[in-house]
């Protein structure tokens, strides 16, 4: 009986989305529209995380994605730490040595998905930080 109390909590879990996935998909749609082309999402590595990893124009673009339900904690964009902004610069640079990407034009863009109640305003902010992080 317990047991399968438990697998349908685990099961009700692995339903729901992650966390900020919601606000990365509409990210990504946004992006696309804008003729960026998604080389990857969600990259992971020790030293930090990647949300969206783009090309544009030449350009690999790395960008931070920030979802936002109501202003208490600020703006999406506004959340972006300098400590933050520095683990995607370390994240990235890895992704590109990774994929040999060292060589082209490297971008840091934000992009922020803040709720109104059940809209989203998307705002992207191109060239956010460079790769000092500021």
């Amino acid at each position: 009986m317990a047991s399968q109390a438990l697998r349908r909590f685990w099961d009700a879990l692995r339903r729901q989305p992650a966390p900020g996935a919601v606000g990365e998909e509409i990210a990504c749609r946004h992006l696309v529209s804008r003729g960026y082309r998604i080389l990857d999402r969600n990259f992971r590595c020790r030293s930090g995380e990647v949300d969206v990893v783009a090309r544009k124009d030449g350009a690999t673009v790395f960008v931070e994605v920030k979802e936002r339900h109501g202003e208490s904690h600020g703006r999406g964009q506004e959340s972006v730490s300098l400590g933050k902004r520095l683990r995607v610069i370390r994240a990235a640079r890895l992704y590109a040595a990774r994929r040999g990407l060292s060589e082209g034009p490297v971008r840091f863009d934000v992009v922020s998905v803040d709720w109104e109640g059940s809209r989203a305003h998307v705002r992207h902010e191109e060239a956010a930080f460079d790769s000092e992080g500021l």
